[in-house]
């Protein structure tokens, strides 16, 4: 309950766009931030592909972390990546480890050049983090869970959207339309896939029941 209160007054008064990491705004709750980098450094992807890139801060982050690993790459896709972000992110000094894919994260073209990047990595994770409706996220999962290899994870951003539909700034309609939704329908249909709480087990997300692992084979 008082995790939930948090995350009510924290998305009230937009405490997750105080977050940068090494200069780029992350848009993430603390937690979630550390969740990932405790992630990241424990699977040792050779790709992340994150869809949603805003500002640029998870990329940063996610290279940042396969930086120190001294291995990897992260593909951010966006429907519209603004000029003042892509020059941002180009000039970071992590942007060798980074690139950049403009185009709707379910476009089978966008799809393609994702893949064509990765080409034959062993280790793959995924972050969605884009257009956040039960509909979306669901198409999502089930074009990207393919790329995630065995051991790996598929993480599911804003699920905690559903949390905070009664807040003054929250809408109505994220009630019953949000991410937990197609979470649940995904797991319910890919049994290749499990819900793992380790990643929030700090009590605090935005992510509730986001971190989908996949089964090792």
């Amino acid at each position: 309950m008082l995790s939930n209160l948090w995350i009510k007054a924290a998305a009230q008064h937009r405490l997750m766009y105080e977050c940068t990491w090494l200069g780029r705004p992350i848009i993430q709750f603390p937690t979630d931030v550390l969740a990932i980098q405790e992630l990241i450094w424990t699977i040792k992807p050779d790709w992340i592909v994150e869809t949603g890139v805003a500002h640029g801060g998870s990329l940063v982050l996610s290279a940042s972390i396969l930086e120190l690993l001294g291995r990897g790459h992260v593909v951010g896709i966006d429907i519209e990546i603004r000029p003042q972000n892509r020059s941002a992110i180009e000039s970071h000094p992590m942007a060798k480890r980074i690139r950049l894919i403009e185009g709707s994260s379910i476009d089978p073209a966008t799809i393609a050049k994702a893949k064509g990047l990765i080409g034959d990595a062993k280790t793959v994770m995924v972050v969605l983090d884009s257009n956040h409706t039960a509909d979306h996220v669901r198409r999502e999962l089930e074009l990207y869970a393919p790329l995630v290899s065995s051991g790996s994870y598929i993480v599911v951003h804003d699920g905690a959207q559903a949390w905070v539909s009664d807040i003054p700034r929250g809408k109505p309609e994220w009630k019953d339309d949000h991410p937990l939704i197609a979470i649940e329908s995904f797991v319910a249909g890919n049994p290749d896939f499990t819900i793992d709480p380790r990643w929030t087990r700090l009590g605090i997300t935005s992510s509730p029941n986001g971190f989908l692992k996949r089964r090792v084979s």
